[in-house]
């Protein structure tokens, strides 16, 4: 998992201390470097360092990450191959912080010119007039990246840039650039543009990239207009376009150096520890039940009732753990309203009995085969079960359960549910021999509180009952109650 780092303001306000006029920026020595050359520097400098490259980056490090490094060392564009929800996104944004902080521009100017590589006319014969004592500004790296979502609706002009009507009406000639009103790429030169789902542009509006990415220069309505840009050009697309919206057109996909394919976590360590990272939880999620959502994550990628070419999102995991933390918060918020003093005083502790309410809250983010309409809650339900004893297993696997086994042999039974505290379950239960045991591999074992021994005994139960130790049955109040023989 990468830091945490503090967010950058809004409007970043430069350091006092930075040159202000032209002659004072040659005089602290300051090199011009195009934008390559300052990933590629800031890229080594970290390396050498040991900082972390990639911050908040999980389960690349050793395939992804590597071949995106070789693509900005060698100063190729890139394209990033891959099923939704794999973090491509993220991956893109994390590369404006191998930015410098701030770099020097020629105040108020569009196209973010460097006062000592000026591109238009006008700037260029400005910073001719004034010489050293050329103002100069300072542009923060968070200000230096654009993205563009493609779109069919998306324009040439919406990218590159139109030929402004008011401005040729003010009498300035075509073929000036003063009469361009610019698109968002030549706005973020001399940074990060991202194109996401690159496919989704019109191939017509396509052709409008290759030169920026072969001749390094734009082309508005044919007007002989030469801006030579300097920026880092980064796409990304689905690698099999399932939804047939579109596709990349060969001559681009040759313009980019890189295609680098982007996969989902290869272990469940790393999709834990993408949850852990992602998740905005509520409540206390006991790491057994993040477990689960792990595994049933990855059951649900890899089964053959879902279509293979969509994918699975991590959002999918993301989101299963936040609505299991949403359903602990409900119960302890209903608990405080109407049950015991005890009950009134319940935290908010996930337990696996919550797990259910994803299976039809997180439907409409899976895409099933066709032949399987209609049984897309059963699919999920009998996943999320084999995920939970597969999660039993690993942990409690050779651990004498008889104490728990012995509880309900005698006819009685144990119930639980979405609306049952931890003091009524804990009650039932009483002194169960084992039970210390079980926390100890849960990863509780060190003075758990009533939530989490609850949310611990409410996971053996279900086990038992999922490996056939143990009956259950759900009442008409949507209680669960386990008892007899499996």
């Amino acid at each position: 998992m990468g830091r945490v780092t503090a967010p950058t303001p809004v409007n970043p306000v430069p350091p006092a201390d930075l040159p202000g006029t032209l002659g004072a920026l040659r005089a602290a020595g300051h090199q011009y470097r195009t934008v390559k050359q300052e990933l590629r520097d800031n890229l080594l400098a970290r390396m050498r360092s040991g900082e972390p490259r990639f911050p908040g980056i999980v389960g690349y490090d050793d395939s992804v990450l590597p071949e995106v490094e070789r693509a900005l060392l060698a100063g190729h564009d890139m394209v990033l191959l891959g099923e939704r929800g794999q973090g491509k996104t993220r991956l893109i944004r994390s590369l404006g912080a191998l930015l410098d902080e701030w770099t020097p521009v020629i105040p108020g100017s569009v196209l973010n010119e460097h006062p000592l590589h000026p591109l238009t006319p006008a700037s260029r014969a400005q910073v001719a007039e004034a010489g050293d004592d050329q103002p100069v500004g300072w542009l923060h790296r968070s200000m230096r990246y654009g993205e563009k979502l493609a779109t069919p609706d998306t324009s040439v002009g919406d990218l590159i840039g139109d030929v402004d009507p008011i401005r040729i009406a003010q009498g300035r000639t075509l073929g000036d650039p003063e009469t361009i009103h610019f698109g968002l790429v030549p706005r973020t030169n001399r940074g990060i543009f991202a194109v996401n789902e690159l496919p989704d542009l019109a191939e017509r509006i396509q052709v409008a990239l290759l030169n920026v990415l072969e001749e390094r220069d734009i082309q508005v309505r044919g007007y002989q207009l030469r801006l030579p840009l300097d920026l880092l050009l980064v796409a990304s697309a689905n690698p099999d376009d399932y939804t047939n919206r579109g596709r990349i057109i060969t001559p681009l996909k040759d313009r980019f150096g890189a295609e680098i394919r982007t996969h989902y976590p290869v272990d469940l360590e790393l999709e834990l520890a993408l949850i852990r990272q992602e998740a905005d939880l509520a409540a206390e999620v006991p790491e057994h039940v993040l477990e689960v959502l792990a595994r049933f994550a990855r059951a649900v990628r890899e089964s053959p009732s879902v279509d293979p070419r969509s994918g699975v999102s991590a959002r999918f995991a993301i989101a299963a753990a936040e609505t299991v933390a949403g359903a602990a918060l409900r119960r302890a918020g209903l608990l405080a309203a109407s049950g015991t003093s005890e009950e009134r005083r319940e935290a908010a502790v996930a337990r696996v009995g919550d797990t259910v309410s994803v299976t039809s809250t997180l439907r409409g983010k899976v895409e099933f085969e066709s032949g399987e309409e209609g049984r897309e809650i059963e699919i999920l339900a009998h996943l999320l079960r084999t995920a939970t004893a597969e999660t039993f297993r690993a942990h409690l696997a050779g651990l004498d359960l008889s104490g728990f086994t012995a509880l309900v042999e005698e006819g009685a039974a144990i119930e639980t549910g979405e609306l049952v505290g931890a003091a009524e379950l804990l009650r039932q239960v009483g002194t169960v021999p084992g039970l210390a045991k079980v926390l100890d591999r849960l990863g509780l074992g060190d003075a758990p509180t009533p939530e989490e021994a609850a949310a611990a005994v409410e996971f053996v139960l279900e086990g038992l009952y999922l490996t056939r130790r143990l009956g259950k049955d759900v009442t008409d109040t949507g209680r669960t109650v386990y008892g007899g023989r499996g």
